[in-house]
């Protein structure tokens, strides 16, 4: 009678440590899931980044790493599709939205965003580099 009741309180005592211990390998896949970011790496050098365009899917939460390998740059990208209205809804949601980030020679500038809505966006060089700096331009398409 004594072993049926210490088993008992076995498996009294085991059964919610059981359940929390599935509750919390649930809530880590789940959270791994809507953690998904998609890496981009992309150099700056004189009047080219390199890398472009860069495809990603719409909804999908995307951390661009830009190295300037030869001197300093910029990147400036605005957050509606080419050819879409300036003011209208952003496509592309940036967690540290700026006009133009700094992109210093050997250091690598991480940019978050969330690419939202389909479209071609065209991202420029905004920190004068030399003669070929208007041209200096690359694209994110997001599909």
């Amino acid at each position: 009678m004594k072993k049926i009741a210490k088993r008992s309180t076995l498996c009294i005592l085991s059964a919610p440590l059981l359940t929390l211990t599935m509750f919390l390998s649930l809530s880590t896949s789940v959270r791994a899931q809507t953690q998904d970011v998609q890496v981009v790496e992309i150099t700056a050098k004189k009047y080219e980044y390199s890398g472009s365009p860069v495809h990603v899917k719409a909804g999908t939460k995307v951390q661009l790493k830009i190295t300037a390998t030869d001197h300093d740059h910029g990147f400036k990208i605005a957050t509606v599709p080419d050819g879409a209205q300036p003011k209208g809804a952003a496509g592309l949601i940036f967690t540290s939205e700026q006009d133009c980030w700094q992109l210093k020679k050997g250091e690598t500038t991480t940019i978050d965003f969330l690419a939202q809505t389909p479209g071609t966006y065209t991202f420029r060089c905004c920190h004068t580099c030399g003669l070929g700096h208007k041209g200096m331009k690359g694209q994110i398409v997001v599909d």
